[in-house]
């Protein structure tokens, strides 16, 4: 098979599982609702797991703590929004899209803050030892829940939507829900942008010359261990814009949430083939998809849905949707 065939193949499974599932279903308009609301669930996702898949990708490091920067972004976000009620309960959606860009920013900034802090103490002494940095980085997300419950509380605290974001847009006998469309976008826009920087730009191209010969790129002048910490860094940034993402999502925030939503975040990355930007992406779109099809179908089955998604997808391609060569 052509090699563009074959990339393009796993690309065409988001449409062959939202078909499939169409008889299924059997009423378009409900086909169409769980269609939108998985695919902004996936984007939801990838933007959670893009960070993670960036850093194991670029520099080899499996941080189960990632869920730790989740936590904060969310947290951070309800903490932004809380005295912007006058903004978030405007019926301007421009006021309510002002209210969680500053919420987004603050997440952001503060998760790349922690990022920093965790890489220096908790990741830098384990580079290159993939068991103990599952071990060390676990403990810091633990240590990270501990911070949580100590500034905010160990109670779920509510995260409503802003006002002009409740609801959904009615077309034909279909209900789209608003926020899910800016979760589309959003993702959208991250993962152009993600393969904008790795692919189009000197930075991009410093960093992936830096991962396949490392001493070739230092012998021209460049620090790739400061690269890699700035990698680091935006991989932290990133799930802490998906921990607000995710946060409105649920419409609350809880310590633990960085944690159960690692889970998912693994299979999508395993799933999409370990490190790929494109495989993750096209990974979340299909559990997300998934999740909301047997959702409906099956509720029962949704428990464990896309783990035989993850299995089946194994099964033809042990190493993932979008294998990345080895280092």
């Amino acid at each position: 098979m052509p090699v563009n065939a074959r990339r393009l193949l796993p690309c065409a499974l988001v449409a062959l599982l939202a078909l499939a599932a169409l008889p299924l279903v059997g009423s378009l308009p409900t086909w169409a609702t769980l269609t939108v609301a998985g695919l902004a669930m996936g984007m939801i996702v990838f933007i959670i797991a893009s960070g993670l898949t960036l850093v194991f990708g670029l520099m080899d490091v499996l941080n189960f703590g990632h869920g730790v920067f989740i936590a904060f972004g969310a947290f951070v976000a309800m903490s932004v929004l809380a005295p912007l009620g006058a903004w978030t309960e405007s019926a301007s959606l421009a006021a309510n899209l002002g209210a969680i860009a500053l919420a987004m920013l603050a997440a952001m900034a503060v998760a790349a803050a922690i990022g920093v802090v965790f890489e220096r103490l908790i990741v830098r002494p384990v580079y290159g030892n993939h068991l103990k940095q599952i071990l060390i980085t676990m403990g810091g997300m633990i240590i990270g829940e501990e911070l949580i419950k100590v500034i905010w509380g160990p109670q779920q605290i509510p995260l409503p939507l802003p006002a002009a974001l409740r609801g959904a847009y009615l077309i034909g006998d279909a209900a789209i829900e608003k926020y899910r469309l800016l979760a589309v976008v959003v993702g959208l826009v991250v993962f152009l942008a993600l393969l904008f920087v790795l692919e189009r730009t000197k930075i991009g191209l410093l960093i992936r010359a830096g991962v396949q010969d490392r001493e070739m790129v230092e012998s021209l002048g460049y620090r790739i261990r400061r690269l890699f910490v700035g990698v680091f860094v935006v991989g932290s940034a990133l799930a802490g814009l998906g921990g607000v993402m995710w946060g409105l999502y649920q419409q609350s925030v809880v310590p633990q949430m960085g944690a159960q939503v690692n889970i998912l975040i693994f299979i999508v990355i395993i799933i999409g083939g370990l490190g790929s930007t494109t495989g993750c992406f096209v990974g979340a779109l299909l559990v997300g998809l998934m999740a909301n099809y047997t959702g409906f179908l099956a509720p029962k089955v949704a428990l464990f849905s896309n783990i035989l998604l993850m299995m089946a997808i194994l099964l033809w391609r042990p190493q993932g949707l979008f294998p990345v060569a080895r280092r």
